[in-house]
């Protein structure tokens, strides 16, 4: 029991571990886990999983696969799917098929399987997967279609490929006793119609109980995970492989029920999908045994050579030929496939069921699974970047500021950062108090920057920062909070609002976002010095001039507003927090005018302060 309680923890340590490694540094997270799993076990043995969980970690790593799979339906909007030109509906009708054709030559020609063995992989390798691709687009810069296209296939085609490889299998089973193919994929479709429908049934049954009262909502997120092993479960034991179905479709029909419950669930599912993908991955490559490593044939490598240069860029170039999609978005979807999870998982099984069969290539099927996807992660996990700037579908080549609220203030403010070269752009319900920003070439979104339709219609992917600046304080703290999970907490900032979480009067922090300046201005104070004629003024911090030296030349009521790193992050000063400005970087205060000359105002240099 301590054995398997410090295995649980060392799974954690080393699966989150490798995530925030990838994080502080960029590197592709699944490679990072690859490696940590590859480390812990067949390395140093320190994780040996079959002997921690016996009999148990096949069905945990399933129950682990079908929470993801769910977890990525449910962010399947179908908005989102109309703005992928039909590349995803293609995809599924042409591409899963032809990859199965493609991948099967492949595997007979090149890497020397026997057919239905060839048959039966080509049919699991149709699949890429949340698991490794939803890692690998958090990490990468790509333009929002190809973002959406590449997830939704993940998420999509992950159940189907296991369906591939259950009706080769039923087929080889059933041969021998007279069963013939159009049988064998009638039954299994039927269970597939089936599994989906359960899946529909309990996301319909969802929506009815929630909204209704009928779970309060400190259950809503337990009954929600039980529903979604239940329904994988009872798929399952209608048809194996087909629980991934029933689960995805669940997802998928929640997702767009519009569920206000679902909001205060969000949090707590990506949470537990990011435990899940980080332990599923050390957990399986951990098992990794380098026995079996030893069947690695140089045929194999070629055979890997041909699913990434030529069964892959095949499938997806003939699968989306005259759609409207543009050519350099059609590469790069034709080159990120890396697989995963359940590529590894469902070869592992059948592999045991094909020597029972007495096929003979069975026991190749782990080997050859393992070495794709360290092949496919390796090649596009650390190409994902360079690829994507080089077809030049990425997103905005930096990430900028986006103001809510048009006043004269955040007017001035969005000239600032402009002047720094950052992009900005300004919302507003307003078209009339979008006109000066209009007028004076700035981004604007005309729009209530809180309703459903702004995420599709406003990439927030493109802002590091968000400052809400209306003259409701209260608004100002709404709107904080809303995006504070999709743009981060310590990034969404407001005017007003600083007051003590013990002071009945105030909104706790937990509700508002970081109050700007050290002083924590409110809206009233902003008003007041705007119109006292107060500027900003930017200083560029060096080794002759340092942040106390820069401070020394301000008037004794300017206030410190923002910290621009060399790299092109914004870090604000508010009540709570004082960024530490280096050499380089530019600091921006508010103060007085007084101070400034006339000529100062339009320039700076090292050392020297401009209003």
């Amino acid at each position: 029991m301590e054995q398997q309680a410090l295995v649980f923890a060392l799974i954690g340590i080393l699966g989150i571990g490798a995530q925030w490694i990838a994080w502080r540094t960029g590197w592709p997270a699944i490679a990072l886990m690859l490696a940590a799993g590859v480390v812990a076990g067949p390395i140093t043995g320190l994780i040996v999983p079959e002997h921690t969980f016996g009999d148990l970690l096949e069905p945990m790593i399933s129950v682990a696969v079908a929470l993801i799979l769910f977890e990525g339906g449910l962010s399947l909007n179908f908005r989102e799917l109309r703005k992928t030109e039909g590349a995803v509906t293609r995809l599924m009708m042409v591409g899963i098929p032809l990859g199965w054709v493609l991948g099967a030559l492949a595997c007979y020609y090149v890497a020397g399987l026997v057919w239905p063995v060839a048959i039966l992989f080509a049919g699991i390798l149709v699949v890429t997967g949340p698991t490794v691709v939803i890692p690998l687009l958090r990490q990468s810069n790509i333009a929002a279609r190809p973002r959406a296209i590449l997830k939704w296939e993940a998420i999509v085609n992950d159940p189907f490929g296991a369906l591939c490889a259950v009706i080769t299998y039923e087929y080889l089973r059933r041969v021998d006793e007279g069963g013939t193919l159009l049988s064998v994929v009638t039954a299994l479709l039927g269970a597939a119609v089936v599994s989906g429908l359960i899946g529909y049934a309990m996301a319909r049954a969802i929506a009815w109980a929630f909204p209704r009262g009928h779970v309060p909502e400190y259950l809503k997120a337990p009954v929600l995970l039980v529903a979604v092993i239940g329904t994988f479960v009872l798929s399952n034991l209608i048809q194996q492989e087909t629980g991934l179905l029933a689960v995805t479709v669940m997802g998928v029909a929640i997702a767009n029920m519009r569920l206000d419950s679902l909001r205060d669930i969000h949090p707590f599912k990506e949470n537990v999908t990011v435990l899940l993908i980080s332990g599923v991955f050390v957990l399986l490559s951990a098992s990794l045994d380098f026995e079996v490593l030893r069947l690695f044939e140089w045929r194999f490598a070629a055979f890997l050579l041909a699913l990434l240069f030529l069964v892959r860029p095949a499938t997806v170039l003939i699968a989306l030929a005259f759609s409207k999609l543009p050519w350099n978005e059609r590469l790069l979807i034709a080159w990120i496939a890396p697989r995963g999870v359940v590529a590894v998982a469902v070869s592992g099984l059948f592999a045991l069921r094909l020597d029972q069969l007495g096929y003979g290539n069975g026991n190749i099927l782990v080997t050859l699974s393992f070495a794709v996807v360290v092949a496919t992660i390796i090649a596009h996990g650390f190409s994902i970047r360079f690829v994507a700037r080089w077809l030049k579908v990425t997103g905005a080549a930096q990430k900028g500021l986006l103001i809510v609220g048009s006043t004269p203030w955040s007017m001035s403010l969005a000239r600032q950062i402009q002047s720094l070269g950052l992009p900005v752009m300004i919302a507003d319900t307003s078209w009339q108090r979008l006109a000066s920003p209009r007028q004076a070439g700035i981004e604007t979104y005309h729009g209530e920057i809180l309703a459903e339709t702004t995420e599709e219609r406003l990439d927030l992917s493109q802002f590091q920062v968000m400052v809400s600046t209306t003259e409701n304080e209260a608004y100002n703290a709404l709107v904080c909070n809303e995006f504070a999970h999709d743009i981060g907490r310590d990034s969404v900032y407001q005017l007003g609002g600083s007051g003590d979480d013990e002071d009945h009067r105030s909104l706790p922090e937990a509700l508002r976002g970081r109050a700007m300046f050290t002083a924590g201005h409110g809206v009233e104070d902003i008003l007041q010095r705007e119109a006292a004629g107060w500027t900003f003024r930017k200083t560029r911090i060096s080794e002759q001039f340092n942040f106390d030296s820069a401070r020394s030349t301000l008037p004794d009521e300017a206030d410190m507003l923002f910290v621009l790193r060399k790299d092109g992050r914004i870090r604000f000063f508010t009540h709570a927090a004082r960024p530490t400005p280096q050499n380089g970087d530019i600091v921006v205060s508010y103060g007085p005018s007084r101070h400034a000359d006339s000529e100062s105002r339009n320039s700076f240099h090292n050392g020297e302060a401009m209003a």
